[in-house]
């Protein structure tokens, strides 16, 4: 590949380097953040040889390169003099929108495991209490409940936890602030002034008689505040005493600001969104789900879904449901996975058939940016199909006034989440619901989808980019495992780039001990700043790429080691990376590891091994050519 052409193509058609806010990379995309994206030439960049895809969501401009885009990067940074150490926030020109979703999204995402496994576990009693397996009386539900209400109660301090790693302050200050607000003393000081009168004053500063537990806002307020205290109260320590007077003053000014003010007003704010939510299901409870499930594939589209997530959380955890955002979403979801497998009935061209059904199949279990981005947006027709079905789906399920108690990726597979308050109605409704949306889109699909008509090639309108690649010397090769763990097919990866194989064949392992090993011999020829991938090329000429986890480019190298370099000759068993498989996972990412052929179509014929548990350097993937 010739990255200087495809770096100077890049360039020209995101509105040159004066259009740059910033750029990072991972293991495969280009992330800019584009002053306006509207300068952007998308078709030009899609139609660019070395450019397998272009996304536009949340603020960030995606252009997707594969195993190369470190190259790719390097280029870029030669011919713009640019570099990442040098964004100033000050040109970020994205949107105030653009920017509070990238928040909102850093701050939620992590937490997600735990709220779901909280709701789960309700969802769970939910069914012991209807089918008479338990009383609600007895100690092992009353210890069960209190198992689940935990996330729910001490939400305050893992979104602390969260923030804190946004706004780039200290956690553990953060969480104690939490704690402040969740503290025994305090909760007891509030009941006793409700239940017999007073006040409560801090130096004579009135407090709020405000119980914290299950809320969401005042914390995020608070830590915002920290952000901003955390440094000066650095500047004004003086240096003998700055390893104590720092947090001190830290904690003292943040913790009274978030009792006395930032508190009560986010308490306001919380209570003011689930009361407007309330009102809105007493007029016209059907309105909202009906436009979330219709909207919601254009929500995704430019990232703005994420906003509504937030919402979702607080009706949960203020009126113990949500039945507006989650049950819209639910509606959508499953109507882009039968808009795809739509497509693949009806498609008479092979590729798309196997893309459009494993794409359709992965969106009806709750992850659509496949669907969406390979089949729906593309055809547009399966697109306005899934909107009709969504907004039917949304539409029953309001007025059914259908429950969600745990969250959860809206799909097939969280149908349980809607099973609560010890009755099945509400997953009864929302299976109901899901159906109509399945029904009609696949109908609409079907009557309004054509396969798109051959155009000559456009070749003509960019430059060719590509080189040939290392020559393939092999008649057949055994690759062998990189990891201990659990084999999967790529299908059961949560990324597009990975599932739908755009990346090259392979297959993916979950991890059971934080270490990676050479699968071949031959050199390594691909290192990232974040240390979550690497590539390599065996000596046969198969370029492999090891991806350890699923956006762990976020964590910025956080919990990886490399133990080798660029251009280094390497064995079969040679050490390439140490990951810190616990804390990535505590940190809320996926840890399942994507090891494909980035050059799978040169190759010849791949075979890989079934799945279950694998050692390093077991067989799992042999060559035929």
């Amino acid at each position: 590949m010739n990255y200087q052409n495809l770096a100077k193509i890049i360039i020209e058609n995101i509105g040159g380097e004066e259009n740059i806010g910033s750029l990072t990379h991972c293991a495969t995309r280009l992330r800019f953040n584009l002053k306006d994206d509207q300068q952007a030439n998308e078709q030009q960049l899609k139609d660019t040889a070395g450019v397998m895809g272009v996304v536009n969501k949340g603020g960030q401009y995606q252009v997707i390169i594969g195993s190369d885009v470190g190259n790719v990067y390097k280029e870029i940074v030669k011919q713009t003099n640019f570099s990442e150490s040098e964004t100033n926030n000050e040109d970020d020109k994205r949107s105030r929108i653009s920017k509070v979703i990238d928040t909102i999204t850093g701050i939620f995402t992590p937490i997600l495991p735990a709220i779901t496994a909280a709701g789960m576990l309700k969802a769970v009693l939910s069914v012991i209490v209807v089918f008479n397996w338990l009383s609600v009386e007895s100690q092992s539900y009353q210890i069960l409940n209190f198992m689940a209400d935990s996330a729910f109660y001490f939400l305050p301090i893992l979104l602390a936890a969260s923030s804190a790693q946004k706004f780039k302050t200290n956690m553990y200050l953060a969480m104690m602030v939490g704690g402040i607000l969740l503290h025994p003393n305090f909760v007891g000081m509030v009941a006793a002034v409700k239940e017999g009168g007073g006040t409560i004053a801090l130096f004579g500063l009135p407090i709020t008689a405000i119980t914290y537990s299950s809320t969401v806002i005042p914390i995020i307020l608070s830590v915002w505040l920290m952000s901003y205290v955390e440094p000066i109260a650095d500047k004004i320590s003086p240096k003998a005493i700055k390893f104590f007077s720092k947090p001190l003053i830290t904690i003292v000014v943040v913790g009274m600001a978030a009792l006395i003010v930032l508190g009560p007003i986010g308490y306001i704010i919380s209570d003011a969104i689930s009361n407007g939510i309330k009102t809105l299901e007493t007029v016209s409870p059907w309105i909202v789900p009906m436009l979330i499930g219709t909207f919601t594939p254009l929500f995704v589209a430019t990232g703005t879904h994420y906003g509504l997530v937030p919402i979702g959380i607080n009706n949960r955890v203020t009126a113990g449901y949500d039945t507006v955002i989650y049950p819209g979403m639910l509606a959508s979801n499953v109507s882009q996975g039968a808009a795809a497998i739509g497509v693949g009935v009806k498609s008479k061209n092979a590729a798309t058939k196997q893309l459009a059904f494993s794409a359709g199949l992965t969106a009806l279990f709750g992850i659509t940016e496949p669907a969406l981005y390979g089949v729906n947006l593309r055809f547009k027709t399966p697109l306005y199909a899934a909107m009709i079905g969504g907004g039917l789906g949304g539409l029953f399920m309001g007025i059914s006034r259908v429950r969600n108690f745990s969250g959860g990726s809206p799909g097939l597979l969280t149908l349980p989440s809607y099973i609560g308050d010890n009755t099945l109605n509400y997953f009864y409704s929302a299976c109901i619901g899901a159906v109509i949306s399945i029904v009609v889109t696949f109908i609409v699909t079907l009557v309004l989808f054509k396969d798109e008509v051959e155009t000559t090639t456009t070749s003509e309108k960019t430059e060719e980019v590509m080189e040939p690649t290392r020559p393939l010397t092999h008649q057949g090769i055994e690759i062998v495992s990189p990891i201990k763990g659990s084999l999967h097919s790529l299908k059961a990866v949560e990324d597009g780039m990975f599932s739908e194989e755009i990346l090259g064949q392979g297959i993916a392992i979950q991890p059971e001990e934080g270490k990676v090993f050479s699968p071949v011999n031959g050199e390594v020829t691909a290192l990232f700043e974040t240390k979550h991938a690497i590539g390599i090329t065996s000596d046969q000429g198969v370029e492999l790429l090891i991806h350890v986890g699923i956006d762990t480019v976020q964590l910025a190298g956080e919990g990886y080691e490399y133990f080798v370099e660029k251009g280094q000759k390497i064995a079969i068993g040679t050490p390439l990376i140490q990951f810190d498989l616990e804390g990535i996972a505590a940190k809320g990412y996926q840890t399942i590891t994507p090891f494909v052929i980035t050059n799978s179509a040169e190759v010849g014929d791949i075979i890989v091994a079934n799945e279950g548990p694998i050692e390093v350097g077991s067989q799992v993937i042999k060559i035929i050519h």
